[in-house]
């Protein structure tokens, strides 16, 4: 299998390195929306990340591989195997899955398992694209053209963490929590409001415009594809660094302080820039905590909030008809208003 392109190797593009950054350090933030051009590394980015996420410890042979402590509830090889006796656990890479545009809702869900009904007679469910994306990623590549009815679906699983599966005699209900990952041109179709309100962070990526970093990125895709393992093993100590980065993020994130006047901060530019809900503002404070995670720092500050701002909040605005500024544009400008310059 051929593999990713390095997450390091990945030419600017800084706000949607980080935002997929902070979404691996802090699963809870709700996922990334990733809108631009076409051919400026939205999907490499995506499918880079998964090499630099640490493995995860599952209960041994679930299809679901549930955390042993959290999903032995709804585990059936848990259950199974319970007995008084801890199950057997397994270290796995986190998975990142692919949903494509045209996938069934059977492929999506789960559905009876057909060969084994027609040959032995019996009833078991083949679990979906869900079930593997559970405590992973699962990455949807143009979003905005992903047929309503799946839109639906993925909204209730997104709202309760559950897929619930009643059809062809089978009544199964198995844990689906993953981190939502979309990308799309807006160009080619508006994504659904219920659907942009469940990601936590949405990012604008751009053609670059500066000639060295043009020529940069065809110098370095060129020696990708002539060479991956070399072109890897240069890259293989900054990725590396990013995944001790992200372990040690985790780690230290319950531990990040939020002062007051910082909160208070967050609320007030919500208030200011008219965000619909308190989502915006429970999304920027855990989005500047694990920010300042990353960074290294004991609690988070200002600049924390004002970097994390316009990636939290951007897709959250109304729209102003007698505003005719960007969303980003009127987030800054508030920023400026409210904290200076």
């Amino acid at each position: 299998m051929r593999r990713a392109y390095p997450f390091s190797a990945i030419v600017r593009q800084d706000e949607m390195k980080r935002a997929l950054l902070i979404a691996a350090v802090d699963q809870g933030i709700g996922g990334v929306m990733v809108f631009g051009d076409r051919g400026t590394g939205k999907s490499t980015a995506v499918r880079a990340l998964a090499a630099l996420l640490p493995p995860i410890k599952a209960t041994l042979g679930c299809p679901y591989h549930c955390d042993p402590k959290s999903d032995a509830g709804l585990c059936p090889i848990h259950g199974e195997a319970s007995n008084g006796r801890r199950p057997e656990t397994e270290m796995v890479g986190t998975p990142v899955v692919d949903l494509p545009l045209g996938a069934t809702e059977d492929r999506v869900v789960g559905a009876l398992d057909l060969e084994r009904a027609l040959t032995r007679g019996e009833k078991r469910f083949e679990p979906g694209l869900l079930a593997r994306a559970h405590r992973g990623f699962l990455y949807i590549d143009e979003v905005n053209l992903l047929e309503d009815h799946l839109v639906d679906l993925l909204l209730d699983v997104a709202a309760s963490g559950e897929n619930v599966v009643e059809r062809e005699g089978l009544s199964v209900r198995h844990p689906a929590r993953f981190v939502l990952i979309g990308s799309g041109n807006p160009e080619e179709g508006e994504l659904r409001p219920q659907l942009l309100d469940r990601f936590g962070l949405s990012v604008d990526v751009k053609t670059p415009t500066e000639l060295a970093d043009r020529i940069e990125v065809v110098r370095r895709r060129d020696a990708f594809d002539r060479n991956p393992d070399a072109f890897h093993a240069a890259w293989a100590d900054a990725d590396a660094a990013l995944g001790v980065q992200i372990t040690k993020a985790r780690a230290r994130l319950d531990k990040i302080k939020v002062p007051a006047a910082v909160l208070e901060s967050g609320s007030r530019l919500c208030m200011a820039i008219g965000s619909d809900g308190l989502r915006g503002e429970l999304t920027i404070l855990r989005t500047a905590r694990a920010l300042a995670a990353l960074n290294g720092a004991a609690a988070v500050s200002e600049a924390h909030l004002r970097e994390v701002a316009p990636m939290a909040l951007r897709h959250r605005l109304r729209r102003n008809p007698l505003d005719e500024a960007g969303s980003t544009v009127r987030i800054e400008r508030a920023m400026i208003d409210l904290f200076g310059p």
